[in-house]
């Protein structure tokens, strides 16, 4: 079963304080204030959290999953995912939940140690 936006909202609002703040018209979510995934406007992909010293290794191991949009994500540390190429919902809280430690300060993250692992 294809991995949707209702998907990834479920998944991003279940993770410790998140909510969920529309910005630049479309769905964002946030962690302490900061931005850990947006829904593209079309809604086949979402920008998640990713060290810039980590995307091009993400991309190059899976190009029909991670890529960035030229001329916006190049001085960021954003990385986007096609919903259609994540395996299952496993995969995509592995994602958002990467994602979400990055933006989150960091008390809250040591107070949720089961939230530890990478993105696959």
């Amino acid at each position: 079963m294809a991995t949707t936006v209702r998907d990834v909202r479920l998944i991003a609002l279940s993770l410790p304080d998140s909510t969920e703040k529309p910005a630049w018209g479309m769905p964002t979510f946030r962690v302490g204030g900061k931005i850990f995934a947006a829904i593209a406007d079309d809604d086949t992909s979402i920008g998640v959290k990713c060290p810039k010293e980590d995307r091009a290794e993400l991309i190059a191991a899976e190009p029909e999953k991670f890529f960035l949009r030229a001329g916006h994500d190049d001085n960021y540390a954003w990385i986007r995912v096609r919903l259609a190429a994540v395996r299952d919902e496993a995969e995509l809280r592995s994602i958002l939940t990467d994602s979400w430690r990055q933006a989150a300060p960091k008390r809250l993250v040591a107070a949720h140690p089961e939230l530890t692992g990478g993105a696959g």
